[in-house]
């Protein structure tokens, strides 16, 4: 599972960790996840990386949800996902725990949206690899959290990256095992008039000696 405090952008250690949790992400496209250990999913990223450019992560207008908060005053981003009407129902219905009451999520908070409130990135993985199933961005309205952004084309990972979305996927090429992706298409949005902006995008191809011993 993922960890850390900030994330500023692809790394060849990143690339070649992805690759080597993407050994499901075709079987995680088609539904098809295993539950075995995961994580709790309430832990910060990020305090203070989709189907058309500039609206392919935007959500379809939704009442906002309102901010279920566990213990330690954080949101929670397991009833936040489950409550939300524009996450899909596949989504959902993979939302399991892993192992008691741990669920396979990611929570960031961040500035995106220069809301009156942090916004919230939360990621939906598998149990078993880690392999991103969702991406959700969240922004705080009267109290209550909307959904702003999100993609689910599978395997998929959103962070903050200064103030910017940063949204990873990786990419096959003709004949790549799936274990073995060719790489990863990177895309930046920025908030702009009140919606996530496609502003820059590239694309890093995987080493074919990464993994190998020298």
């Amino acid at each position: 599972m993922r960890g850390g405090l900030t994330q500023a952008g692809p790394s060849p250690a990143r690339g070649n960790s992805q690759a080597a949790i993407t050994a499901v992400s075709v079987l995680a496209a088609l539904g098809l996840f295993v539950s075995s250990c995961g994580t709790g999913g309430t832990g910060a990223r990020d305090e203070g990386p989709a189907h058309s450019e500039a609206v392919e992560g935007a959500a379809p207008a939704a009442t906002p949800s309102a901010a279920p908060t566990t213990a330690r005053g954080r949101v929670d981003g397991v009833q936040l996902v489950k409550n939300d009407p524009a996450v899909s129902a596949e989504v959902k219905h993979q939302l399991k725990p892993c192992v008691g009451n741990e669920y396979p999520v990611d929570v960031a908070y961040g500035e995106l949206t220069d809301g009156p409130e942090s916004d919230i990135v939360v990621n939906v993985l598998t149990c078993s690899d880690a392999v991103g199933i969702g991406s959700y961005v969240y922004r705080e309205t009267d109290g209550r959290y909307e959904n702003v952004f999100r993609t689910e084309e599978p395997p998929v990972y959103a962070e903050i990256d200064r103030g910017e979305l940063v949204v990873t996927k990786q990419v096959y090429g003709k004949g790549d095992p799936v274990s073995n992706p060719s790489g990863e298409n990177v895309i930046t949005y920025r908030w702009v008039s009140g919606r996530f902006v496609k502003t820059f995008s590239w694309h890093n191809d995987y080493s074919e000696a990464a993994g190998e011993d020298l």
